[in-house]
C-alpha cells in the first residue's frame, strides 16, 4: 500500500526539499502552497499539487478530503508552512502578531484536527510539526515568532500524549538557521515595523547581521532538515524532538541555563554587535 504524505509550505526551502525527499523515497506526496504556480515544478516531478492556505479552514478540509477520497488514508502530515515577523515585542503591530500565530499555530492545529480523525480510525499516522530552535529558547527581537513556536511546541507535547493510544506519533523538528529565503522575507517584514524609538540598538544589530556575507551563521542546507523529517516519518517509534544543526543542538542545551545567564549573554552580544565586530566574528 502506498504511503501518503501531505506537506504544507512547499514553494521553496524546507517544504520543497521535503517534498522531493519523500518523493524519492517512494511516497505519494501531496505538496501544497498558497500559490500553485510556485509548486508547478514539483507537479512535473510527480507530486500531487494543490492550493492550500493554512489560515483557511475550507482549504484544509478540501485537501484532506481529496487525499482520503483518492487514497483512503493519510500516513503523514508535515506542518511546515511558517511566517516570521521579527522586531521588538513593543514594535510589532498586533495585526502582525495575529497573522503570525494564524500561520504558525492555528494553521498546524487546523490541519492536525482535520487529519486526526482519519489517523485515529486507522490506528496509524505521524504528525510532524516544523518548529525552530527559538521555539525552545527565546531571543530578543524574535519574541513574537518565538512565542508562536513555543505555542506549537506546547500543543505538540500535549497532543503526543493524547493520541499515543491510537498509535499516532507527534514529532517536533527544530532547525536552527537554515539557508533559505525565509530570512530574506523576514528581513523585508521588519522594514514595515513602526519603530517606537526605544530599540535602536536592536535594529542596528539586526542590520549588521543582514549585512554579513554568506548568509546566517551556522545555517544548514534545507535538505538536511528535509531528510530529518523523512527519517522521523519512516521510524516506527520516532523521538519527540529532532534538533537540526549545531545551533539547534547548542540551543537545546542552553535552555537549561538560568535565565539570568542567558540575559547576560544577550546583553554582551548586544553591546559588542557593532558592524565591524559582527563582520569579523562571522568571517
Amino acid at each position: 500500500m502506498d504511503e501518503t504524505v501531505l506537506i504544507t509550505g512547499c514553494s521553496s526551502g524546507i517544504g520543497r526539499e521535503t517534498a522531493l525527499s519523500f518523493l524519492a523515497d517512494g511516497w505519494e506526496v501531496y505538496a501544497t502552497a498558497r500559490n500553485p504556480a510556485d509548486i508547478q515544478t514539483l507537479g512535473e516531478k510527480g507530486c500531487h499539487i494543490s492550493t492550500l492556505d493554512v489560515t483557511e479552514a475550507d482549504d484544509v478540509e478540501r485537501v484532506i478530503d481529496e487525499i482520503i477520497d483518492e487514497h483512503g488514508h493519510l500516513d503523514c502530515l508535515v506542518n511546515n508552512a511558517g511566517y516570521a515577523q521579527p522586531g521588538p515585542v513593543e514594535d510589532v503591530p498586533i495585526e502582525q502578531v495575529h497573522a503570525q500565530f494564524d500561520v504558525n499555530v492555528y494553521g498546524p492545529l487546523r490541519l492536525a484536527r482535520a487529519a486526526l480523525s482519519h489517523m485515529r480510525e486507522r490506528g496509524k499516522g505521524t504528525i510532524i510539526n516544523v518548529s525552530s530552535a527559538v521555539g525552545r529558547v527565546a531571543v530578543p527581537g524574535m519574541g513574537i515568532y518565538s512565542g508562536s513556536k513555543f505555542a506549537l511546541e506546547g500543543i505538540s507535547d500535549s497532543l503526543r500524549g493524547e493520541v499515543d493510544e491510537y498509535d499516532v506519533d507527534v514529532v517536533l523538528v527544530e532547525p536552527g538557521p537554515v539557508d533559505t529565503e525565509f530570512y530574506d522575507r523576514a528581513s523585508d517584514e521588519i522594514e514595515g515595523v513602526e519603530r517606537s524609538g526605544g530599540y535602536d540598538r536592536f535594529y542596528e544589530m539586526y542590520g549588521d547581521r543582514q549585512a554579513v556575507d554568506g548568509g546566517m551563521p551556522g545555517a544548514v542546507h534545507p535538505k538536511e532538515v528535509a531528510d530529518t523529517i523523512l527519517d522521523a516519518a519512516n521510524v516506527q517509534h520516532p523521538d519527540a524532538r529532532y534538533p537540526v544543526g549545531t545551533v539547534a543542538q547548542l540551543t537545546d542545551y542552553a535552555r537549561i541555563l538560568p535565565a539570568s545567564w542567558l540575559d547576560k549573554l544577550y546583553g554582551t552580544v548586544s553591546e559588542l554587535s557593532t558592524s565591524d565586530w559582527v563582520k569579523k566574528f562571522f568571517d
